[in-house]
């Protein structure tokens, strides 16, 4: 109805001013000096609109618009907020008792949001999915891999060591990749400005495995989720997580409408090993994987340098359409899984590099995955310096609180980082023009 509304406005508008002349230079004018309007016809006292050509184009135009895009398709910016995704049964996807990925860092993680205030913000709507259907895990992961998930959560048995499976960590992943697929529907769809998906970030599942505390790779399932229902057709990951994703990188290693950037700990001294210069992608996705390695305790500056360095010239020379980042807390210096040296203001700047760059280049559509992060006490810190960057446009660093002090120079390890980067950027000019 808005639509028509606005349609017939913006025709009779038009109409008017095409079809006003002065009586001087008008055949038809009524010969006082006046405006003569075209169009209109006195019958019995009645007037008839009668619409050039031009307002017929113009209604065809705009009866052609996605009126969920309508106001980007005029080239008009709206204010839109930025939701947080929160379900109350994230918390089912607990992997057990001294399992370092446990469901209390969601409540957790809420309740020092709610403390900060961000759900009060008048920035910030907080968004409650629904559950991934089956279908949605098929549009990534093969059916026999899907099926066996299942029945272990069935038989309550184990993917692997790290990685067990029930009916209730199923039903919390399903509710985790489903907040995932609504958060970048959403602003993809232009209903929001961005997106902080809570939990979301499950890198270490390709299509037929699992692994690594992930059992379906929700970062695949949007981007196959946004191709297959909004014509999706270049999507930017930037995975900040200390460990470099294995599973997205293997689901997209030879796909170019993908172009996947990690940065994250030396492959050498952790999990899952992989993530080294060399693997760039192959076939027509040859130049599309992009791995940061960063030796351990790697300084903070340090860290945002490489992050300018390869992320910045990358996404301005991809054009993606939308910017997907995962991660979490683990690169934290205090984190029990990861030896890298950040700190929640260095999460901040990140969120707000990432956010920038959005703006700069998809207008400001991202979606953050916030997931990971193995020291509980310091982890809603890290989460809150992560959403806040993206979600609070008037926030600076100073109110970014951290549990501990860093014990790390910031520039640490900077002069291995250059010669990391180094090494990248030779093989990057191979593919890219940036470098």
């Amino acid at each position: 109805m808005c639509k028509v509304v606005a349609c017939l406005w913006i025709t009779f508008l038009t109409d008017l001013f095409q079809g006003t002349d002065m009586a001087l230079n008008n055949p038809e004018g009524s010969g006082n000096g006046y405006p003569q309007r075209r169009g209109w016809r006195s019958s019995c006292g009645k007037r008839r609109f009668k619409y050039s050509d031009l307002s017929l184009e113009i209604i065809k135009y705009l009866t052609s618009l996605s009126w969920v895009g309508l106001p980007e398709q005029l080239g008009v910016r709206r204010h839109l907020k930025t939701c947080v995704t929160y379900h109350e049964k994230f918390q089912l996807y607990d992997l057990g008792v001294n399992h370092p990925f446990r469901g209390d860092r969601f409540v957790k993680s809420k309740a020092f949001f709610d403390e900060k205030g961000l759900f009060q913000s008048t920035n910030v709507v907080l968004m409650e999915p629904k559950p991934a259907s089956k279908d949605d895990l098929l549009k990534v992961h093969t059916e026999d891999y899907v099926n066996r998930i299942y029945r272990l959560a069935e038989l309550k048995k184990p993917y692997d060591i790290d990685t067990p499976v029930s009916s209730r960590i199923l039903e919390g992943a399903r509710f985790i990749v489903g907040g995932v697929i609504a958060a970048g529907t959403a602003v993809f769809e232009r209903r929001v400005n961005r997106a902080v998906a809570l939990g979301g970030g499950f890198h270490h599942a390709g299509r037929s495995y699992g692994g690594g505390f992930c059992l379906f790779n929700d970062i695949a399932i949007l981007i196959e989720h946004l191709r297959e229902k909004s014509n999706l057709k270049r999507a930017l990951v930037l995975d900040y997580d200390v460990h470099a994703g294995n599973g997205t990188s293997d689901i997209y290693y030879s796909d170019p409408g993908v172009l996947y950037i990690s940065l994250h700990q030396d492959p050498r001294t952790i999990y899952p090993g992989r993530g080294f210069i060399h693997e760039i992608g192959s076939g027509e996705g040859e130049g599309y994987n992009v791995n940061i390695p960063l030796p351990m305790r790697t300084g903070e500056k340090a860290y945002l340098h490489a992050l300018e360095e390869i992320f910045l010239p990358l996404a301005e020379e991809f054009k993606p359409e939308l910017i997907i980042a995962n991660g979490g807390s683990d690169a934290h210096f205090a984190d029990h899984l990861g030896s890298l040296g950040l700190t929640a203001k260095g999460f901040f700047k990140i969120s707000r590099t990432i956010t920038a760059a959005a703006e700069k280049i998809c207008g400001g559509k991202v979606v953050l995955l916030v997931g990971s992060g193995y020291n509980i006490t310091v982890l809603p810190y890290c989460w809150y310096a992560l959403a806040a960057g993206v979600a609070e446009p008037d926030l600076t660093q100073d109110v970014i609180e951290d549990f501990f002090p860093a014990p790390h120079d910031p520039w640490q390890n900077m002069k291995q980082v250059e010669t990391v980067l180094k090494k990248l950027k030779i093989v990057l000019r191979k593919y890219w023009k940036s470098f």
